[in-house]
Parts: C-alpha cells; sequence; structure tokens
C-alpha cells in the first residue's frame, strides 16, 4: 500500500511537472511572438512614415519611392497574416528592404538618406555596380551605374532574386522583375548578365551566376574551394508570400 502511494504521489508531481514546463514554453513562445510583432510594426511604421512624407522630385526619386510603397503594402499584408515569429521576421526584412528604396529616393533628391540601416548578408554577398555600363544584349539596350540619373532611375538595393544574386545599383530598367514575378530567370539573361558585369569588381561572372553563385562564393570557386549548398538565403523582392525569411535583422535603427 505505501508502494502504491509513493507512485502515485511520484506520478503526480511528475504529471504537475510536465504541465509546467509546458506552459511555460508556451509562455516563451507568446512572449517571443509579441516581441517579434513589435519589432515587425516598429520598422513597417518607420517605412509608412517615409511613404507618407516624401514625395520624388524627379524619374529616379519617384521609382524608388514606389518601390518602397509596394514594400510597405506588402510588409502590411504579411503583418496582418503574422502568426509565428519567423513571419514576423519575414515582415521586417520587407519594410527594411522598402527604407532601402527610400534612401535610394532620398540619394536622388539630394537629401540626407539618413542613418545606416542594418547590413543584409545576401546584399553584401551580390556586391554592387562600380562604374557605368551600357552595353546591348540581343537588340535591346542597358545601362547600368552606381548614381541614379535620367537613363538610370531603377534601383535595386541588392541580393539575391530566384536563386541568384542581383548587384545593388541603379539600372535604365528593373531587368531582374520577370525573374522576381515568376520565379525563375528566362532564357539569355545570363547573357545580359555577362554584358553587364563582365569585369566589374565584387561582381561573379556569367557562369557563376547562372550556377546561383554570388561573389564571394565565386571567388572561392575560382580557388578551388568551397562548399555548394545552394541558395544561401531568402529572395529579397518585395513579394508578400511567406518563405524562408532568412532571419532577422540585428542592431537598431533611429529613424530619419
Amino acid at each position: 500500500m505505501d508502494g502504491t502511494l509513493v507512485f502515485l504521489v511520484i506520478l503526480v508531481a511528475v504529471v504537475a511537472i510536465g504541465v509546467l514546463v509546458a506552459r511555460n514554453r508556451t509562455s516563451a513562445r507568446a512572449q517571443q511572438l509579441d516581441d517579434a510583432k513589435a519589432e515587425a510594426r516598429r520598422w513597417v511604421e518607420r517605412l509608412g512614415g517615409q511613404v507618407m512624407s516624401l514625395t520624388g522630385t524627379d524619374e529616379a526619386s519617384r521609382q524608388a519611392l514606389a518601390d518602397a510603397a509596394e514594400r510597405y503594402t506588402a510588409a502590411g499584408s504579411q503583418m496582418d497574416q503574422a502568426l509565428t515569429a519567423e513571419q514576423c521576421r519575414l515582415v521586417t526584412r520587407t519594410a527594411m528592404e522598402g527604407l532601402y528604396y527610400v534612401r535610394a529616393a532620398r540619394t536622388a533628391m539630394g537629401l540626407d538618406p539618413g542613418p545606416e540601416l542594418p547590413v543584409d548578408a545576401e546584399q553584401e554577398r551580390a556586391g554592387r555596380v562600380e562604374q557605368d555600363r551600357r552595353v546591348r544584349v540581343e537588340g535591346h539596350e542597358y545601362e547600368a551605374s552606381p548614381e541614379p540619373g535620367r537613363s538610370t532611375p531603377h534601383y535595386y538595393p541588392g541580393g539575391r532574386v530566384a536563386g541568384r544574386p542581383v548587384p545593388r545599383g541603379w539600372y535604365s530598367e528593373p531587368w531582374w522583375k520577370p525573374a522576381l514575378v515568376a520565379g525563375a530567370w528566362g532564357l539569355g539573361t545570363v547573357l545580359l548578365f555577362d554584358a553587364m558585369f563582365s569585369g566589374m569588381a565584387g561582381i561573379p561572372d556569367a557562369s557563376a551566376w547562372e550556377s546561383g553563385y554570388d561573389a564571394g562564393q565565386a571567388d572561392a570557386m575560382s580557388d578551388g574551394g568551397g562548399d555548394w549548398g545552394g541558395d544561401s538565403g531568402a529572395d529579397w523582392g518585395g513579394d508578400s508570400g511567406w518563405g524562408d525569411s532568412g532571419g532577422g535583422f540585428d542592431g537598431g535603427f533611429d529613424g530619419f
């Protein structure tokens, strides 16, 4: 009888501990979600404030602000649907991309772009346009520049689109958008990439780009090393659908 009583006491204690642990885990997850939502809302609100208060003065700034407004709309939609901390981090990424477009617009208008934004690893690995380039591919003329201009009004903050890196810079047209919408690159895009970026520092060559390698991976590949594990992060592109966000941004941002 005493043994049975001891067993029951132990069983009740184990059940009680299990319930307590489950409650603590649920509470911790709820707190993480609340914190992630608060962080996401903070970035969305800052993006919204900039989108609402700025008006473009030329084609480049108007286009950049239009892209920022698209990201604001997408981030708002994502925020309404966010049920997990990971989804909230995707909201943050979308809003952050919008703020990169805002900085580009302010630069195009000759305004102070404001404080630096947290660095995204995919942006850094994709490289950037470092010189003016004008090329003709299949009878069509394209331009790229590190600065906004009348002939290069389309900005991209850099990152990975449909598994391949797109360098940060200003372009004559958004040649990456078809891949952003379709999720795959069209035939012949590698020819454009090769013509536009061949020999430019920090940009992968056409064969590396076609395989999905970024600038850093291309350098490692040329040295005979590296472990090619596929796409190293999520696409930057303002896609309002859910996917792998690749994590949030570290650091703070005090606004403009």
